[in-house]
């Protein structure tokens, strides 16, 4: 209370409950707000030739720190003037003498309720300005007009605030990128009124760029079925290009991992299938080349004994020769088979068509020579995916089919068996698998249970013309 007011003014208010101080006039009012926060200031002319109430006014409102303060200024009713001059000073209210206990309470009460509201929307207003983020309040009863939108919104979307506010054109809704806008609506429209939601999406800036937001907020719901949406957007483009740079790398790193371990997969099959052709050659050729060398010997002293008698000798010797021959020539054709070097692929993919157990089909090849890490890789495929066939697909027939498609090669191998296979680890289609990664090709195998399977790989074609 400042100036001359009446006596039981401060004990009707303390009565009330709340805390009053009284001082003579404004310099004793300047001189005592950091003692204690001001919420109601109660003016009046102070004493003697001092300062009228309006005069009172303007030397407090001169001072910010009693900027959010609510002010009462008390006047005579036969001096109209003397409140019209005290609101142009920076009044809030007044109050005409004489006046009742319960008139000065009420206005009392809505001085501070005004003060706290006064002092909430201070609160936002410094939000607004400083919070990361562009503050809002969205009218979805209203066709999603915007009723409050901070400044940071031209930051983050290129369009000034004054563009959404009241705008049938321009809402939050309509900057949002058309592929994620269904999303938000039914992100938002589910969303628990008691609880606030958060949703990520893009939004399409004045310059056409395309940013990412995080949208943080709640629905407010009014009388007569308004409902609003407050919220905050936050520009959080920068954090999903590190997100995705991370998972970037996430993913380089797993293809590391594989293309190593794939590497690993390759020289230990390769160290296999080194071992198996020693042991072929040890069992198989080796053997029987032995055996023939003590029959060459065990021939010639027949010879020298009985000459009559070495002829069908070395007839069966003979014999024996050429099925060495022959099964040297077939631990051949699984190294690298000669046909390949020296016909191409047509003639390769023929020869393995014509001694599968299945029969097989071949509906397309290419004629014109690939290069040799292409036709090699494309003939160990087929290869392969037929002796998968043979040993567990119980198929009664199967194709095989080498197309061009633009700059690669696309091999399929399909049978109408029971279907079920896998790429794992350690199986031949793995193993596969790993062949056509060397290659930078692709290898995918569909099969469903009880409807057959399809082998697939698409080999690139560098330097194909």
């Amino acid at each position: 209370m400042v100036g001359a007011a009446e006596p039981e003014i401060q004990p009707w208010l303390r009565a009330a409950g709340h805390q009053t101080r009284a001082v003579r006039d404004a310099a004793a009012a300047l001189a005592s707000i950091d003692d204690e926060p001001v919420d109601l200031v109660i003016v009046d002319r102070e004493p003697g030739a001092g300062l009228d109430a309006a005069g009172v006014v303007r030397a407090l409102r001169d001072d910010g720190r009693l900027e959010d303060a609510w002010m009462l200024a008390i006047t005579v009713p036969a001096k109209g003037r003397m409140a019209d001059a005290a609101l142009d000073a920076g009044a809030d209210d007044y109050l005409h003498r004489p006046f009742t206990r319960s008139e000065l309470l009420a206005r009392a009460r809505a001085g501070l309720r005004a003060a706290q509201q006064r002092a909430d929307d201070a609160l936002v207003r410094a939000m607004m300005v400083n919070v990361p983020g562009a503050i809002y309040r969205s009218a979805w009863h209203a066709d999603f007009a915007v009723e409050l939108i901070s400044d940071e919104i031209e930051r983050i979307s290129g369009y000034p605030p004054a563009n959404f506010i009241a705008s049938a054109q321009r809402t939050i809704l309509s900057i949002i990128h058309p592929a994620d806008r269904e999303r938000v609506v039914h992100a938002v429209s589910v969303a628990d009124e008691t609880e606030p939601f958060s949703v990520e999406y893009r939004i399409v800036c004045a310059n056409g760029s395309e940013r990412w937001v995080l949208d943080r907020g709640q629905l407010v719901r009014g009388t007569g079925g308004r409902l609003w949406m407050d919220g905050a957007i936050f520009d959080i483009t920068e954090r999903r290009a590190a997100e995705q740079a991370l998972r970037q790398r996430e993913i380089e790193q797993a293809r590391t991992e594989e293309l190593r371990a794939s590497r690993t997969r390759i020289v230990e099959a390769a160290d296999a299938a080194r071992r198996k052709i020693e042991r072929d050659l040890h069992d198989g050729a080796q053997q029987r080349l032995v055996t023939l060398a003590l029959e060459v010997r065990m021939a010639r002293a027949r010879l020298a004994a009985d000459p009559s008698a070495a002829d069908p000798f070395l007839e069966r010797v003979g014999d024996e020769l050429g099925e060495a021959s022959a099964e040297l020539r077939e631990l051949a054709r699984g190294i690298h088979p000669a046909v390949l070097t020296e016909r191409g692929l047509a003639p390769a993919i023929a020869a393995l068509a014509t001694r599968a157990p299945v029969p097989v089909e071949v509906l397309e090849v290419p004629q014109e020579r690939l290069p040799p890490a292409t036709e090699t890789t494309a003939y160990f495929t087929v290869s392969e995916a037929l002796t998968n066939v043979v040993k567990y697909a119980r198929a009664t027939h199967a194709t095989v089919s080498l197309a061009r498609e633009g700059e690669s090669v696309a091999i399929e191998v399909r049978d109408d068996g029971v279907g079920g296979a896998r790429a794992s680890t350690g199986s031949g289609l793995s193993g596969l698998a790993d062949r056509v990664g060397a290659q930078e090709g692709t290898l995918s195998v569909t099969s469903p249970p009880g409807e057959g399977t399809l082998v697939r790989a698409v080999l690139p074609l560098d330097g194909v013309s």
